[in-house]
């Protein structure tokens, strides 16, 4: 099993490369960013370490050029930047895992375990709910041909849209997922970023599909679960097991509790 260590550190390289072929690894190393581009795109490995701080092009753009050259291999970061926003930022670019120096080989060996256990190298497929599509994997977002030129919460929060259609979402629900623990927010802000989110996705396009239920939160339209049908030909977000499919479509269509609808901003 192969992996791929970016590390510009002679000793930290050499240290890393010693204790992966101890756990069986092979071990290919590269010590500056387009080197390390080349190298994940032309060979399918188990797995990246890859390091923030590198010559040529820093880790966070090493991990967003091969994941938009369609590379999956999992990727492990290490950096000494240990801050929320270092390691948000981290994620964003395509990394999967995120380890701050100083840290333990131990844990750096059984986190790449964790990862290789989980991938198989399989793309992450987009989220399609009608014509509106994100792809988590490159960060993009569309309505129907229009790319979505998005912040990184506004992304977040189509996305978490996408993973529930039709599915009536609380705002403490969307703060606690979209934002984090350690960052400040308030229900206002969710009302804010809404807002934001409807003057991209559907005002431009004459459309209403973040619904907004007065006193219990917002939803995004299925126009699957509308009878609509769905207008192009990629994979439908799907709803919940088939054993739950009928009492959830109930709930979110309003036959259980009808729920004024206000589809204008909060």
């Amino acid at each position: 099993m192969q992996l791929l260590v970016v590390e510009d550190d002679p000793r930290t390289a050499s240290v890393l490369t010693r204790g992966l072929e101890e756990e069986g690894y092979g071990v290919d190393v590269v010590d500056d960013g387009p080197e390390a581009v080349a190298m994940a795109i032309a060979h399918a490995y188990a797995a990246i370490v890859l390091d923030v701080t590198l010559p040529g092009l820093d880790g966070l753009q090493v991990a967003q050029r091969i994941r938009a050259e369609r590379c999956w291999s999992p990727i492990l970061m290490l950096t000494g930047r240990a801050s929320v926003p270092d390691r948000v930022a981290g994620l964003d670019a395509g990394a999967d895992d995120y380890l701050s120096k100083p840290f333990s080989f131990a844990e750096l060996a059984a986190r790449l375990r964790a990862l290789v256990r989980r991938s198989r190298f399989e793309q992450p497929g987009p989220l399609v709910v009608g014509d509106l599509r994100l792809d988590p994997a490159t960060r993009t977002a569309w309505r129907g041909a229009a790319e979505l030129q998005l912040s990184p919460k506004e992304f977040a929060l189509l996305e978490l849209f996408l993973r529930n259609p039709g599915v009536v979402l609380t705002r403490s629900r969307i703060l606690g997922t979209v934002w984090d623990h350690a960052e400040t927010g308030s229900s206002n802000v969710v009302d804010q970023y809404i807002a934001y989110l409807r003057r991209k996705v559907d005002r431009p396009f004459a459309r209403n599909d973040i619904e907004t239920l007065r006193g219990v939160g917002y939803r995004l339209r299925n126009p699957a679960a509308d009878g609509e049908g769905h207008t192009n030909g990629e994979r439908r977000v799907p709803d919940r097991s088939t054993a739950r499919r009928a009492g959830r479509r109930a709930a979110t269509t309003g036959q259980l509790h009808p729920l004024h609808i206000d589809r204008t901003d909060t």
